[in-house]
């Protein structure tokens, strides 16, 4: 039986040498509003320049799914999931966007990043049309 849990399991980069993104979508984010216990649903955006070490899928699915029944505000719970990826992987960048949706009449997208020190993004490379 598969449960949720908090263990971020990772694997060795297989490209170490290169700053390379990886990008994931997580739709089905869900935790409580810690007022009024209701769910708050999110999608999830997250960007990351691996260093040595990556978030395995399965690992990550089941990390996000503990989140829902813990009651969260949305500024606290996003950067916490931040804090765990960078903790678990060590990126040389991460950026975490949670895009909530509508509570109220407001929408609200919180977004934290991590960034090694010392590391620069490369320039943006235009390429002709």
């Amino acid at each position: 039986m598969t449960v949720p849990t908090k263990t971020l399991d990772t694997f060795e980069n297989p490209s170490p040498e290169r700053d390379y993104t990886i990008r994931m979508t997580i739709p089905e984010f869900t935790c409580l509003c810690p007022k009024t216990g209701q769910p708050d649903f999110a999608t999830l955006r997250l960007e990351y320049v691996p260093d040595q070490r990556c978030v395995e899928l399965k690992a990550l699915k089941l990390y996000i799914w503990s989140y829902r029944n813990e009651g969260a505000f949305h500024e606290a719970v996003t950067n916490r999931i931040l804090g765990d990826l960078v903790a678990a992987t060590a990126p040389r960048f991460m950026r975490l966007t949670a895009e909530f949706n509508v509570r109220g009449g407001i929408y609200t997208t919180v977004v934290a990043e991590h960034r090694s020190i010392g590391w620069q993004a490369a320039a943006p490379v235009d390429l002709p049309p």
